[in-house]
């Protein structure tokens, strides 16, 4: 392992007693504690106290998907041959199927404490997708803030802040240029030595604009938005941590993530009833609790519906979140409960 002075120590990284007290003091004399930066195919790029290197993903005894490291992930390797010995448990795990097979699992990144979902002020702004992301944080249980990029080139972005603040109560959104340092400076309190936040968004939305920034660095190539659709090309090929350097309380690490245009929403129960509470709150004064709010008598979200006090859209995005995790939830679990040869024969 090749020994690099400069490496931030384990807090730096963003070691806590959360991680400390899964470790015995047989651990401490055998195994080493390292967080992993970046994933290849067959390897992981991981840093520790004073090193740094790229080892095997292989773990021993793994049992399935999540049974693999992940970007943020922090891992107790063995002190003389690298080896993973196991992957400590995680604070949290952004997670979805693999696309074409959801018995599997895509791993997007772990450990992270705040999740930035970024778009902008132009017409790549959209509520339905903001809202996935959204539910995403609130299945996982991490903090989102809402970035608003291009405010510079907005004729009215206060609009985009209002309609961005109307999606979930409390949310945090900040509007910014990606490009100033100043302006990304509203940032710094998401970004201090230890904390991890991750980016999300689509492509073309200012996502490799705004790590270049946050990072201080020109490290991460950008790409101009095609001009016929405002849509942009994919810059982000590997999910990697970045050091945040800018600000006093700058430190923290950065984890981008590839372009997800579509997220499909799979048992993320929990996460629609936090993004749409004010919806779920109305649904329980329902006469019957089994109410599908379509033709049943007494249902509290039709009759809000026909007081105005309830916006129809917003039901309707709910509707369709709510119905997407249930259909989506029931046939992974389907899928995972055959049997091996089944699927092998399908």
């Amino acid at each position: 392992m090749t020994n690099t002075p400069g490496t931030p120590i384990l807090f730096e990284l963003g070691w806590n007693s959360f991680f400390g007290d899964q470790l015995s003091e047989d651990d401490g004399r055998g195994g080493q504690p390292v967080r992993v930066m970046s994933v290849h195919r067959g390897m992981v790029s991981v840093a520790g106290d004073g090193f740094q290197d790229s080892i095997s993903s292989s773990v021993p005894d793994s049992k399935g998907s999540e049974d693999r490291p992940t970007v943020g992930d922090w891992l107790l390797i063995d002190r003389d041959d690298h080896g993973i010995l196991r992957i400590l448990d995680r604070t949290s795990l952004f997670k979805r199927p693999a696309p074409g097979d959801d018995r599997r699992l895509q791993l997007i990144a772990a450990n992270v404490d705040t999740l930035f979902v970024v778009t902008s002020c132009d017409q790549d702004f959209n509520v339905a997708r903001l809202e996935r992301y959204l539910v995403l944080a609130g299945e996982v249980g991490v903090s989102p803030v809402i970035v608003l990029t291009k405010a510079d080139l907005s004729p009215d972005p206060s609009a985009f802040v209002e309609a961005a603040q109307s999606l979930q109560a409390g949310v945090e959104v900040r509007l910014v240029n990606a490009r100033s340092a100043e302006s990304v400076a509203g940032l710094a309190d998401y970004c201090r030595i230890g904390a991890t936040v991750a980016l999300v968004g689509s492509s073309g939305v200012g996502k490799s604009t705004l790590v270049n920034t946050l990072t201080g660095s020109d490290a991460t190539a950008t790409q101009p938005v095609r001009e016929e659709d405002g849509k942009g090309m994919h810059t982000t090929t590997v999910r990697q941590m970045h050091r945040i350097g800018f600000g006093a309380t700058g430190g923290g690490w950065l984890i981008d993530t590839p372009g997800m245009r579509e997220i499909q929403m799979s048992e993320v129960s929990g996460g629609v009833a936090e993004v749409f509470d004010d919806i779920v709150a109305i649904a329980l004064q329902c006469r019957f609790t089994n109410c599908m709010h379509n033709d049943e008598p007494q249902c509290a979200i039709r009759a809000a519906s026909a007081a105005g006090t309830l916006d129809p859209a917003r039901l309707a995005r709910w509707r369709k979140l709510a119905g997407e995790d249930e259909v989506n939830s029931g046939i992974a679990a389907r899928r995972r409960a055959r049997p091996r040869k089944t699927r092998e024969r399908g």
